[in-house]
């Protein structure tokens, strides 16, 4: 990769560092990090597009904000959940701020910054299994990560390396290939394959919706309930050798994530549902307060009625796993509605003549099909070591760079 001696260089530096901090699990550190990179790295400029994407967490930030005046909330909760609300915003400006036109290829730099988180990546996960015996999905993850999301838009790129002409030799293209899908594999994270799947049908245009589209996505949604099936029908046990424990993550998934009555005495049924009783404990709070339209505010919480295990014992939580419902305890149902239209923003129709162009749509698009997914059950933009915001607006620039080149018709 050549490198521009300047603030280019230190731009495409921080990004990468940006990108990694996260993987160190330590949000007050992300976030200063962050923030001194956007001080660092402020425009004069951003495009009108990007403006009015943006606005939308920044309605949903002060709506949070406003609301939270009519409680009294702790005031450390507060301010947590200021730096929380943020976290889109800050990785999306940090983003944009960090492309640089001086970039030869914004794609393969990308790919760069891809590489170097696997790499970080694959030697967390040797550490757990050689130097500290992880040898299952839950104990691996615990070492490695849970998921990366920045990971596989960097995999799917090189998977479309001469498509979208990356300029890697075919040794090159290769070895980065194995490390991202090795690195991906280890997260064993189900979010992610659904995620790389979606994003190959994006990049092959099969999610603009046509005869031929149709036919596609009924086929792989005939293939994914097939296996769906096999998998039940195999019945793999909680806690398993090898696979199992991986496939009955798989087997749960539905009920995971739409159960509508938990029962909370019985152990193996709460914690396998155990997403699906955040979603039910923030319904009922917040119907029982008639607190639906606007919801509690900034500094409110959920009372999970017992105390639960997430990194340390908890009864009371102010981040869900479900992004749609986090925005629903602070904002209330005007707020989930803002959010959704952020979601609707990737499906602008639009003609691009220009190969940069039109993958950065595909991606777009791609990214909104998983965010409809990945909110529900794992945060989307709000997940605390989420770092597609910062590829996301990375690609905001780009796009409006492309469009300001006099070859774009």
């Amino acid at each position: 990769m050549k490198l521009v001696y300047n603030k280019t260089t230190i731009n495409q530096i921080l990004f990468i560092v940006c990108v990694i901090v996260p993987f160190l699990n330590n949000y007050e550190l992300s976030f200063s990090v962050w923030a001194l990179a956007i001080l660092a790295t402020l425009k004069n400029k951003y495009s009108t597009e990007f403006v009015k994407y943006i606005s939308l967490f920044i309605i949903i930030f002060f709506l949070a904000i406003l609301v939270g005046f009519f409680f009294k909330h702790q005031t450390y909760y507060v301010i947590r959940d200021i730096t929380y609300l943020l976290k889109p915003i800050s990785g999306l400006i940090l983003g944009y701020q960090l492309f640089s036109k001086k970039i030869e290829n914004p794609f393969r730099f990308l790919v760069y910054a891809g590489v170097s988180i696997a790499i970080y990546h694959l030697i967390l996960v040797g550490n757990g299994i050689f130097f500290h015996g992880a040898n299952n999905v839950h104990v691996i993850r615990e070492y490695g990560g849970y998921f990366n999301d920045f990971e596989i838009y960097t995999l799917i790129l090189l998977v479309f390396n001469k498509k979208i002409n990356l300029g890697f030799s075919q040794k090159k293209t290769y070895w980065f290939l194995f490390i991202m899908s090795l690195s991906s594999f280890f997260y064993l994270a189900r979010t992610n394959f659904i995620q790389f799947v979606i994003l190959f049908l994006a990049l092959k245009g099969f999610l603009v919706i046509n005869k031929r589209a149709l036919t596609i996505i009924f086929t792989l949604v005939s293939i994914s309930l097939a296996s769906y099936t096999a998998v039940y029908y195999y019945n793999p046990v909680r806690n398993g050798k090898g696979l199992d424990e991986f496939l009955y993550k798989i087997k749960v998934i539905p009920s995971e994530a739409f159960s509508t009555k938990i029962n909370r005495n019985d152990w193996k049924q709460f914690n396998d549902n155990y997403r699906s009783y955040e979603n039910i404990r923030t319904i009922t709070q917040l119907s029982q307060h008639d607190n639906l339209l606007f919801g509690e505010g900034i500094g409110s919480q959920v009372d999970l009625k017992q105390k639960v295990f997430l990194m340390t014992l908890l009864q009371y939580i102010s981040i869900l796993h479900n992004g749609y419902m986090t925005v629903l305890l602070k904002t209330g149902i005007v707020g989930v509605f803002i959010y959704l239209f952020s979601i609707s923003f990737f499906f602008r129709k639009n003609i691009y003549k220009t190969l940069e162009l039109k993958t950065i749509h595909y991606l777009f698009i791609g990214t909104g099909v998983f965010l409809i997914i990945s909110n529900w059950v794992f945060m989307g933009f709000y997940n605390l070591i989420d770092t597609k915001t910062l590829l996301i607006g990375f690609l905001f620039a780009y796009k409006n760079h492309l469009l300001k080149q006099p070859s774009h018709d």
